[in-house]
This record gives structure tokens, sequence and C-alpha cells, in this order.
């Protein structure tokens, strides 16, 4: 009897733990598109999908309206001009240029989020006026960094008239100026990185033909003096430095 009677009370207690399982509830997903109630649940539907778009098209715009472009072209013809292969990565040029980026265009950032994004938030102004005030600044920017030559282009292009000021110019006109604007810069500035670094293989190259080693690659010696020369002058605060002060 006393072996069974904690035997039992283990078993009652026991079958009254499994005999009523708590129901364990879940969360439930609703994938229904239903009509808006109110004028407020529209609204932050389409918050919603904007801000999806953006994050989508992030990658482009950072591309299309800021630095992003002339800096890692340009540390592309570093690399290749250097004969260093992949050192540095691309992961790390990327992040480089990236870094640099957020670096020159945080004004331009800060004007946008100030006038724009935050009197949205706020419910101050509307979808336009939010657009026309974020994106503003970002046109500066571009406008200051464009050609005339090739706002023209895209002018003549599209058939339209001369402008009259600065305002008139339209963004879709802006942005194929800018981009090409920035590509020629960056091979400008590609082509003059790339002159010492052209010398030393010229030199290099010049020497070891004179003395008769023809058949040693010239590019396995003027590699460590490239390295060299690179570091002597301080070449990454110099090219940083210039790509800096190179926008406007």
């Amino acid at each position: 009897m006393r072996i069974l009677a904690p035997l039992c009370l283990f078993a009652l207690f026991a079958c009254g733990a499994f005999a009523a399982p708590e129901v364990l509830q879940l969360p439930t997903v609703d994938l229904r598109i239903n009509a808006p109630e109110n004028p407020t649940q529209l609204v932050q539907t389409l918050n919603i999908i904007i801000i999806l778009t953006l994050l989508v098209l992030a990658p482009s715009l950072i591309m299309m309206m800021t630095s992003f472009t002339r800096l890692l072209i340009v540390f592309s013809f570093l690399r290749q001009a250097m004969g260093t292969q992949q050192t540095p990565p691309n992961q790390i040029l990327v992040s480089m240029a990236l870094i640099l980026t957020f670096f020159i265009m945080e004004p331009a950032m800060r004007q946008a989020w100030n006038n724009g994004v935050t009197p949205y938030m706020n419910e101050e102004i509307g979808y336009a006026e939010a657009f026309d005030r974020s994106i503003a600044p970002f046109e500066d920017f571009m406008l200051r960094n464009t050609r005339e030559k090739d706002l023209a282009l895209f002018l003549r292009i599209r058939g339209e008239e001369n402008i009259q000021s600065e305002e008139d110019i339209t963004l879709p006109i802006l942005l194929p100026a800018f981009m090409i604007s920035e590509l020629k810069t960056a091979f400008e500035i590609g082509f003059l990185l790339y002159l010492p670094f052209l010398v030393i293989d010229m030199v290099v190259s010049s020497v070891l033909m004179a003395m008769g080693m023809m058949m040693l690659p010239p590019v396995m010696i003027s590699l460590p003096f490239k390295i060299i020369l690179f570091i002597m002058v301080d070449g990454w605060n110099l090219i940083v430095g210039s790509l800096v002060r190179s926008f406007q």
C-alpha cells in the first residue's frame, strides 16, 4: 500500500495533465485583398507599396543619381593599372565606393529627409509635394556635375526647345545626361591614373630587353615597383581626396 499510493497519485496527476491539453493558438495570416473601409487604410497600403518599390529600386537609384558610378569606375581603373589582378577584391572596391557615396551625398540626403520625408510623415504635405522636395537636392547635385553638352544631346533627342532656366530641366532628361557625364569624367581620371604605372612598365620592359631577359615577364618585375611607388606617395589618400573634391 505504501508503494501503490504514490504511484496512484502520480497516475492521477499524469492523467489530469494529459487529459485536457492547452490548445496552441497559431497566428493567422490573411492574404486577401479587401477594399479599404476608410481613407486611412488606403494611405497605409500605398505607403507600404511605395516603401517596397523604393527598396527594389534602391541599388539602381544609388548608381544613377549619386557619385557611386564615378568612384567605382576609378577604383577599377586603378586596380587594372597597378596590375594587382583581384587585389583589392570587388567586394572591397564596391564597399569603398558605397561608403564614399554616403559621405559625399550626406548633405543632399539630409536636406531631402528634412524637407520632404519628415513633413510627409507628419502629414503636413502630400505625395507630389513630398516627392518634389525630396528629389530637389539630388537634382541640384546632378545638375552641378552634368555637362551642358550632354544635356543638349538629350534635349535634341527629345525634340525639345532650348530651356530658359535650370528649373525647366526634367528628371528624365537629367538622369541620362548625368550618367554619361559621370562615365566620361571617370574615364578621364582613369587615363591619368594609368600614365605613371605605364611609365614604370615601359622602363622595366626596356631594362629587361637590354639585359637580354626577354623571357622574363616584365609585369612580374614592375609590380613591386608600382606598389612601392603607390605606398610612398600615399596613393589612397591622394586618390580618395581628389575624387571627393572632384564633385562640385
